[in-house]
């Protein structure tokens, strides 16, 4: 018997010409295995072929260790775990999906696989013993990474929002590089909430998060980080840049620091023009400072403090300011600090 078919060389996507060789192969009564061996290996050569195709064309990849990102192989899955499953060298099988209520992912080929209690290492020998013994392939290579856990986990509250996968413990430092780092608002002196303990574990880290001793604190599942807002001073008016600026907790901020952070005075400003507002209880005072005079080393560079506004009003706002008095100049100033919070 003869049989004639034709497979259009045009056909782009591997998976579905995996799956028109199987078929095929099927009908013929070659085993199951054998089939998926063969297209299998033709995949792969594909895919060599491929980046071998794009030479040095650039990637958007990261070239950073991405297994920090992730729980390690001792992780123990759980209920409600988003994971996603990859077979080496076999882009076609991969699979996001989420242990169900009954502690089990549905997975391509081999249907419903229990993996609540095995940790990330057992459930990838697992996975590979079910694919391995249906003759699907011959030598498969599983791996597992876990995306969203609700069962071990650290939650990062504050300044940023992330929930960190922990299996075991990790250090403070490798948490914070998960999150993404603390953003230049943060303060360095955070806390950690654990359940157990009747009061937070305060953590100084210093200046330099990748040198601080401090953050090699271990942090366990259940942790709640807790990142508050550092102390500011914000910059309005006729400045370059406009804005809150971080006070650093190492070293002081001065007025002239402070211009040139704010890449100097436009030129609709006047360097004697400029004010100082400074809360001191519940009450806000303005100072009049000339900033010629301090540049020119004839008054004292003053040290600003906490939530200290530094304002140089433009031309059009000076006349309304000597008409108005005080009053105007924080009116002003409260509109201008309320539109850069939109």
């Amino acid at each position: 018997m003869t049989i004639h078919f034709s497979i259009r060389h045009d056909v782009g996507r591997p998976g579905l010409r995996l799956w028109l060789v199987a078929g095929l192969a099927l009908a013929l009564g070659w085993p199951a295995g054998l089939a998926f061996a063969q297209t299998g290996a033709q995949g792969a050569a594909t895919s060599s072929g491929n980046a071998a195709a794009q030479g040095s064309a650039p990637s958007s990849t990261p070239t950073a260790d991405q297994s920090m990102l992730y729980p390690g192989d001792d992780f123990t899955l759980s209920p409600g775990d988003l994971i996603s499953i990859s077979l080496f060298q076999q882009p076609d099988y991969v699979a996001t999906v989420r242990v169900s209520a009954d502690g089990a992912v549905q997975l391509p080929f081999i249907g419903s696989v229990p993996v609540q209690g095995l940790t990330v290492r057992a459930a990838q020998r697992l996975i590979a013993d079910r694919l391995r013994t249906g003759q699907f392939y011959k030598d498969p290579e599983i791996t597992i990474r876990v995306l969203d856990t609700v069962n071990g986990a650290v939650t990062i509250t504050g300044e940023i929002y992330r929930i960190v996968p922990v299996s075991t413990q990790r250090s403070l430092r490798e948490v914070l590089l998960i999150a993404g780092g603390l953003p230049a608002t943060a303060s360095h002196t955070i806390k950690i909430v654990r359940p157990g303990l009747d009061a937070p574990i305060v953590v100084d880290l210093g200046t330099d998060l990748a040198s601080s001793t401090a953050a090699n604190i271990p942090v366990k599942p259940h942790d709640i980080i807790q990142i508050t807002r550092a102390s500011v001073v914000y910059v309005l008016g006729a400045f370059a840049r406009q804005g809150a600026v971080p006070l650093d907790q190492a070293s002081p901020l001065t007025l002239l620091q402070l211009a040139a952070l704010s890449g100097g005075i436009n030129f609709e400003g006047r360097f004697n023009d400029l004010r100082l507002i400074r809360t001191i209880g519940t009450e806000r005072t303005v100072v009049e400072v000339d900033i010629k005079k301090i540049r020119d080393g004839k008054e004292k560079d003053p040290i600003l403090q906490a939530n200290d506004i530094v304002f140089l009003p433009t031309s059009a706002m000076k006349g309304t300011m000597k008409t108005l008095g005080a009053g105007s100049v924080i009116g002003i100033v409260s509109i201008l600090l309320a539109a850069h919070a939109y």
